[in-house]
């Protein structure tokens, strides 16, 4: 039991845990204190200056993120020297930034235009050089602008502490210090994996992910295309934050609805590749378990579903990718169905199908490149669109999406398990696979809520007994805690069966095409658990909670791919990985 502190803030009585800062105090007593730099468990390095306050018989203004709260302390955050004082701060920030808002990505959800609003700033009140750095794209995922970064460093911390990627870090000395890639190279010369934790960071617009949407316009308006969306689980539970709606709000039946409405298009659900995914893993794992071939694939197996954790394998860990299971994710699965059983049950050719998955990850923009995800060179998804980008569009389409009613998906891919849907919160593949795998080995659907494996937590390990056997497995997310996974496993210290891993902490629910809040409730509000409960509500409120029940998956083997792990399905479903060198 941590000793407790007993302050004033503002003349208000708080009493806080010993080591608590004096900004997270000032939240106790409802009291907001502007940050740029601070950003909760990943930036804390009062480095911005903008939330500095008076602490009583002290020389001198202090950094309220880093300063950590004394017995008896009284702190005054909004006096006539703490508001000059910021304003300069934001005013000199100002100075030598990129003043684009009306055609910046960030533009009204930007944390330095809020702060210049609340605090009346003059913007050209110093006149400071103008920035002309060259604008990084060259990557198909992310875009680096540093002519409107303000070395917050907030990316950096993401990426070296949280991700342990360092794509990106401080580079030169001085007056010419900036955020950047090592030798001033592109991202595409780095390890960069796109996980995109380096956008969502971002306080103002920096980093933003590379779009798509005026290729899916031009699509649409396309007679000759026959365009086709299909959304991953986690984008109903977080697209209504882009329409002001509360976190945690559900909104698949507007989605869908929002979605038709932008032309003549199909609307289906990834759930269905979810669930298809699961049978082919499950087989997969199994398969491996129970050969006896002595060039069997290795345990323990993992999962393959992240194409972040993908590419970090593929740079980092290039002798462990026999570990990793081929299934492609349900993307790469569902472009593979929908240019082949589709296009042949409705006689289209596959060339003139367009498909646009809505993701909640900007990795998956790099996925849809990959050579390996294609037939006949013909990309099994064209465009991979986040779910910032698929808000863009409704707003640009004049929907008013709070008001829709909302609509059920197309047939013949509506129709999912609640298996599928947990698939993004972390630990919810592994749930789907332990569903379906302990049907497959016990005989028995008894065993449904697979509780040990779920909550945010960065690692988490259970043991469950299947077919008469203990088996142990773990769910990491972040790529920080996937090293800590991977070493444990190298080392022996751990002897795991089967491994998920998310490269976003907390999972997709967290990933980096999702909507960016504000810090105000980025920093006090549990996002991810909130955004989480929304896809394990929805699997508890369906009727069919396990991948091997699902009706849609049943029709693909009938119809068109046998049976799991057939050659068939295990050529349409199924990749290879490409080592790639630690840069």
């Amino acid at each position: 039991m941590k000793k407790m502190i007993n302050l004033k803030i503002n003349d208000i009585p708080v009493s806080v845990p010993e080591g608590t800062s004096i900004l997270q105090a000032a939240k106790m007593a409802k009291i907001e204190i502007p940050s740029l730099c601070y950003l909760k468990d990943i930036n804390c390095i009062g480095a911005c200056r903008v939330c500095v306050v008076e602490i009583k018989g002290r020389k001198g203004l202090t950094a309220a993120c880093t300063y950590p709260v004394e017995e008896g302390m009284e702190v005054l955050t909004n006096t006539a020297a703490v508001r000059a004082s910021r304003k300069t701060t934001i005013e000199l920030i100002l100075s030598t930034h990129r003043k684009k808002c009306l055609s910046c990505v960030r533009g009204n959800h930007c944390e330095l235009q809020k702060l210049a609003y609340d605090y009346a700033i003059d913007e050209d009140h110093f006149k400071g050089e103008e920035p002309a750095y060259e604008i990084d794209d060259s990557t198909p995922y992310v875009v680096r602008d540093n002519n409107k970064c303000i070395q917050c460093l907030r990316c950096v911390s993401a990426c070296n502490n949280v991700q342990t990627v360092g794509a990106i870090g401080q580079i030169r000395r001085g007056y010419d210090v900036r955020v950047g890639s090592p030798f001033d190279a592109g991202l595409d010369t780095t390890a960069c994996v796109g996980c995109g934790q380096c956008i969502v960071a971002c306080p103002v617009g920096a980093l933003y992910e590379k779009s798509n949407i005026d290729d899916v316009w031009d699509a649409i308006a396309d007679p000759q295309k026959h365009v086709v969306f299909f959304t991953a689980p986690s984008i109903a539970a977080t697209l209504g934050e882009c329409f002001d709606m509360p976190p945690g709000t559900h909104v698949e039946r507007q989605m869908v609805q929002a979605i038709r409405m932008l032309g003549d298009v199909k609307v289906f659900n990834m759930n269905v590749t979810a669930d298809l995914t699961i049978l082919e893993e499950a087989n997969e794992l199994i398969s491996r378990i129970t050969s006896k071939k002595l060039d069997k694939p290795p345990l323990p197996m993992f999962t393959s579903c992240c194409p972040g954790w993908i590419k970090f394998m593929e740079h980092n860990y290039p002798s462990m990718l026999p570990h990793l299971s081929t299934c492609k994710s349900p993307q790469g699965m569902f472009g593979a169905i929908l240019k082949s059983y589709y296009c042949q049950k409705n006689h289209i050719d596959p060339k003139d199908m367009f498909v646009v998955s809505v993701i909640p990850c900007t990795a998956k923009k790099f996925e849809v490149t990959r050579p390996e995800l294609g037939q006949q060179g013909i990309p099994d998804v064209d465009v991979a669109l986040t779910t910032r980008e698929l808000s863009r569009m409704i707003k640009g389409a004049g929907i008013v999406f709070k008001d829709l009613p909302g609509e059920e998906f197309d047939n013949p891919f509506g129709i999912a398990t609640g298996a599928g849907k947990i698939f993004g919160a972390t630990g919810g593949v592994m749930e789907a696979a332990l569903r379906t795998a302990a049907n497959i080995l016990d005989g028995t659907n008894e065993k449904v809520d697979f509780m040990d494996v779920r909550g945010t937590q960065g690692i988490k390990e259970a043991t469950y007994r299947i077919a008469g056997a203990e088996v142990d497995v773990c769910v990491a997310s972040g790529l920080g805690n996937a090293r800590k996974v991977i070493e444990m496993i190298q080392s022996g210290e751990k002897n795991y069966l089967f491994i998920e891993i998310m490269a976003c902490p907390g999972g997709c629910i967290n990933g980096g095409g999702q909507p960016v809040q504000s810090d105000s409730v980025r920093n006090y509000v549990d996002l991810k658990s909130l955004r989480s409960a929304v896809l394990y509500d929805s699997d508890k409120e369906n009727d069919l909670r396990c991948s091997h029940e699902s009706p849609v998956v049943d029709m693909l083997y009938d119809e068109y791919l046998e049976a799991p792990g057939k050659a068939k399905a295990h050529s349409l479903l199924h990749t290879t990985y490409t080592p790639r060198p630690v840069l």
